[in-house]
């Protein structure tokens, strides 16, 4: 089966949960934003993700790109559907007006995106850097950068790719060699070789705008000598740039995206931003890439569940026994009324539905970041994303691959087999904890960088607004108010166990990214019962998901808590010593 959009969860989320109009509404820019558009482009966009990209998938997928002579030929109908993509006004949803975008809401580009990376992976690749390289061109680039090429890469006419990782130098940029040389004209030679380059050569768009990391002569050693060139393929004179594909990679999964090794010999370029200060905008990019990583990893689990749970409602097996809230639809000696099998599709909906809460949320809380008239307002918002961002990217990913290989064994042997579809998506999920940096540096971003930074105070504002939320007179949001108290006081405590051992927030980040995460999502269910306890919902739609997370699901929170807490000690016990 093809993945298939369900506009009315989102709307649940963002109208029930988020009450995402009014505060849309309260951004100039968005004044206008209404439920009724709302729901027109999600229904819009529901059908085009499901009629014209999510047939491609399996295609995508078995036939993958091929490279002859230099050039990447996309697989069949990619092209196409990309055209379609384009033509239809969906890349430059957020862009602004005045360089051709539609100027909506983030929000609304990160459901697409989510859609569109659960029905077609490989061909998401493709545009998937186009608004982090919008936004690092109109941030940091000259008028006459934004002039030729600002449009066009918001409109998707062109694609763009971002060239960092080089054989040697992989999440250390600081050891990038390429070089770029200064001309009389202004303009630079870019010479190097980059590796891992998603989209570097194809036939989707007559150009693509390389963004590369390179030296200027003059550079200091590390990554604070590290600047920032716009290299196309295509010269503003018609010319063909000195940029080239050696070859595409053979990989475990996304086959339908080409993943190049380019080599630039002395290509055309020009400086984006200031000299040395390339890394300062290319995070632009980076941040806005991580964020959408994180819906990949929604969107690949949720194209699992879909899979899984269709095959539990058709599959007759052995006799189980009934649970007292069987799904709808499960007849008798159906898998899907198995405790064991309820337990997984039940598990993941858990991940899928509270993930939508919180990166959705984090998707308004740009917006608001960038316009809401208030400064201490766009500081909390700036702060949420900054904090937030990092634990979304490694734990919705974490979960894809994971949940997906659990979505897998709900088809048993059937499962191992292509025939069904569902291995493909373990295996284009098992990527997105490596790129856009790994789920290891998200977590000690987190931690040692941004938590331990200012000694906590910022996740605890962050926490004590969550807390602020939530309604301490319900059981429920009792329990998540005691959670958020809780991770304050761990914070304190690897603060000050920190001082002692300074090798220990390394040591100890992933548990403590997955007790933020964990909290974040007991957070959001909460909200989620409220919710739909207002809209009257009798069924299981939220109910079993909700008792899923707290049964099986909020547990993990107390363990990780007493690893981190564990080696806090250890280390007070080795300083004291």
């Amino acid at each position: 089966m093809n993945y298939q959009p369900c506009p009315d969860d989102v709307r649940f989320v963002l109208n029930a949960v988020l009450d995402a109009t009014p505060r849309l509404n309260s951004l100039t820019p968005f004044a206008e934003v209404d439920d009724a558009l709302q729901a027109q482009l999600l229904d819009e966009a529901g059908k085009f993700v499901a009629e014209v990209i999510a047939p491609l998938n399996r295609g995508g997928d078995e036939i993958g790109c091929r490279f002859v002579d230099g050039k990447v030929i996309a697989p069949p109908g990619f092209r196409d559907a990309y055209q379609a993509f384009v033509d239809g006004g969906w890349p430059a949803l957020s862009a602004a007006p005045e360089d051709g975008g539609q100027g909506l809401p983030a929000v609304f580009e990160a459901v697409l995106f989510e859609w569109l990376s659960a029905a077609n992976h490989g061909l998401t690749m493709a545009p998937g850097l186009l608004h982090g390289a919008y936004e690092c061109l109109k941030h940091h680039g000259s008028d006459e950068l934004k002039q030729h090429y600002l449009a066009k890469i918001a409109s998707g006419e062109w694609l763009a790719t971002m060239c960092l990782t080089e054989a040697h130098a992989g999440s250390d940029l600081g050891q990038v060699r390429t070089r770029a040389a200064p001309q009389a004209d202004g303009s630079l030679r870019v010479a190097g070789t980059k590796i891992f380059i998603s989209g570097g050569e194809h036939d989707l768009s007559d150009n693509i705008v390389h963004l590369v990391l390179c030296r200027l002569p003059d550079a200091p050693a590390g990554p604070k000598g590290l600047s920032l060139a716009l290299v196309p393929k295509w010269l503003p004179d018609g010319t063909r740039n000195a940029a080239h594909c050696e070859r595409i990679e053979e990989k475990m999964g996304l086959h339908g995206s080409p993943t190049c090794v380019m080599r630039f010999d002395d290509a055309t370029g020009w400086l984006i931003g200031e000299p040395h200060r390339g890394l300062a905008a290319m995070f632009v990019m980076m941040n806005a890439a991580r964020l959408h990583v994180a819906l990949q990893g929604l969107g690949l689990l949720d194209a699992a569940w879909q899979k899984a749970d269709a095959y539990a409602r058709e599959r007759r097996q052995m006799r189980a026994p009934k649970p007292a809230a069987a799904p709808p639809g499960a007849g008798p000696d159906l898998i899907a009324q198995h405790p064991a099998i309820r337990r997984i599709l039940d598990t993941q909906r858990a991940w899928i539905d509270g993930g939508r809460v919180l990166a959705y949320r984090t998707a308004i809380e740009l917006d608001v970041a960038k316009h809401h008239p208030d400064a201490a307002r766009r500081a909390r918002a700036q702060r949420w994303c900054g904090l937030v961002t990092p634990v979304l990217k490694a734990a919705f990913t974490h979960q894809a691959f994971h949940g997906a290989s659990e979505c897998l064994q709900v088809f048993g042997g059937h499962g191992y087999v292509r025939e069904w579809g569902i291995e493909q998506v373990v295996r284009d999920a098992r990527v997105t904890m490596i790129y856009e940096g790994t789920n290891e540096i998200q977590a000690i971003d987190l931690l040692a960088r941004k938590v331990l930074a200012d000694g906590g105070a910022g996740l605890s504002a962050v926490l004590i607004g969550l807390r602020d939320e939530l309604d301490a007179s319900r059981e429920t949001d009792a329990d998540v108010q005691r959670r958020l108290a809780q991770l304050r006081y761990l914070t304190t405590t690897v603060a000050m166990a920190a001082q002692a051992d300074t090798v220990l927030p390394y040591e100890v980040a992933d548990d403590y990214l997955r007790v933020v995460a964990l909290v974040l999502l007991a957070w959001a269910w909460a909200r989620i019962d409220v919710a739909a306890a207002q809209a009257g919902d009798t069924g299981t739609r939220w109910s079993a998901p909700a008792a899923a997370f707290r049964r099986h699901l909020l547990p993990e929170f107390d363990m990780r808590l007493g690893m981190v807490k564990r080696a806090c000690e250890d280390a007070a016990r080795a300083g004291t010593a």
